[in-house]
């Protein structure tokens, strides 16, 4: 298949490039830009004026809940909502039942991905048997079965010699360790700890469950030369010990949760359930934190933290409600939105959400180089649509934002060639 994108406003952060320009595509690859090659007839002419081509979004956090909780989401409702999302890679957390702690389970996993052809699913392989923190899992065996890194999810290894071995293995074969960086004994609760949790009776979790842990990575890093990528960083502290600890050198790299970037803790309201995350949202300071660190760089990349759950379990009390969004359909119009409000330039807002996160993965995505795979989304900056269960492929209906009007649609998203999503 040959397709000729016409006359977009093609953007191409990994190179700069942010100009009007034609894109040509051929054997599933970027063939041209600009200028059509020698003796090329497109099959398909996708006309793209007044709309913007970029690279497929690339994810660094979407829960497929396959195997074992396909009541919540299933791989097609969910690679179905990152096509329409223009979301093109995406990483998965281990965080499965079964744990995704063996190789078939992982092969298994990629085989039905690419039976699907939505897009390509990178999965994190468990950093611990079950991820219990206890035995270490046979890490190369799972990288040859296609695992991109390790993680132990949301559950804390709670014995930090287990965490250096972990480090040290990983070090000497050079995998990335993915952490969200929590202390499992100062953490727990379900709000940030400060005036919002007093006043509503919540369980707090203070800034310092995230900085205890972060000095912890760090000595092992500077101890083990191990790389670490950490995730969903929530507070103004943390960003700060990054920040320090990129100067230092340290092989580190970080994101924060999109809705982060939006909300605070002043958003909870009356306990409202769409408003649980985990890690908690925070205050004012530290979601201008968030917003200073993406702007110097000391973040790498933005995440949905894609979290599809059951409509009941949102519908519990505040405490007892499962944290998480669905996010990878708004992934894409909230980064625009943090675009807008702060002036940032729209060649470096995409690139939080295309080429930072390929170059966090090692994953060859996230560009429009002549010779890549052509994994293209096409949208509309301008377009507005309002989020609710109806528009949303997703299985889960969780999300602060339904109700609300979004600006930017995906109008097409191409996977390595394949025209996998066209709005109507």
């Amino acid at each position: 298949m040959k397709l000729h994108i016409q006359g977009g406003r093609l953007i191409d952060p990994a190179a700069n490039l942010d100009a009007t320009r034609d894109l040509f595509i051929a054997d599933g690859k970027v063939a041209a830009i600009g200028d059509a090659p020698a003796g090329f007839q497109a099959d398909k002419v996708i006309d793209a004026n007044g709309l913007v081509v970029c690279p497929g979004l690339v994810e660094l956090s979407a829960r497929l809940r396959e195997p074992g909780y396909e009541y919540k989401a299933t791989l097609e409702s969910e690679l179905a909502a990152a096509s329409a999302g223009g979301v093109t890679s995406l990483a998965c957390p281990p965080d499965t039942d079964p744990v995704l702690d063996e190789p078939g389970l992982v092969e298994m996993l990629k085989y039905r991905a690419q039976t699907l052809n939505q897009a390509h699913v990178y999965p994190l392989g468990a950093l611990t048997l079950g991820l219990k923190g206890e035995v270490l899992t046979e890490m190369s065996q799972l990288t040859e079965a296609g695992c991109v890194g390790f993680s132990q999810a949301e559950q804390p290894i709670r014995d930090t010699k287990v965490l250096l071995r972990a480090m040290q293995y990983a070090q000497t074969f050079g995998f990335t360790v993915y952490l969200r960086p929590e202390d499992p004994f100062l953490g727990g609760g379900v709000a940030a700890s400060g005036a919002v949790a007093s006043r509503l009776g919540l369980s707090g979790v203070s800034v310092i469950a995230e900085t205890v842990r972060l000095h912890t990575i760090f000595e092992l890093i500077r101890s083990t030369g191990a790389r670490v990528h950490l995730c969903r960083l929530s507070s103004a502290a943390g960003i700060e010990l990054v920040r320090q600890a990129r100067r230092e050198g340290l092989p580190v790299t970080c994101d924060v949760n999109i809705h982060h970037v939006a909300l605070t803790d002043m958003d909870i309201g009356y306990f409202n359930s769409q408003m649980r995350f985990t890690p908690p949202l925070r205050s004012g300071r530290d979601r201008d934190a968030i917003v200073a660190g993406l702007a110097d760089g000391t973040i790498d990349a933005l995440c949905s933290d894609h979290t599809p759950v059951d409509e009941d379990e949102k519908l519990l009390p505040f405490a007892e409600a499962t944290p998480g969004a669905t996010g990878l359909e708004l992934l894409l119009p909230l980064t625009l939105r943090w675009a807008t409000e702060h002036k940032v330039p729209l060649v470096k807002a995409l690139a939080r959400i295309t080429s930072e996160p390929a170059r966090v993965l090692g994953r060859p995505a996230g560009t429009l180089a002549v010779g890549a795979a052509a994994d293209v989304c096409v949208f509309d900056p301008s377009q507005a649509w309002k989020v609710e269960p109806r528009t949303l492929k997703s299985q889960g209906k969780n999300s602060p934002w339904l109700g609300y009007e979004m600006q930017g649609k995906v109008r097409a998203t191409l996977v390595g060639g394949n025209l996998v999503y066209q709005a109507q």
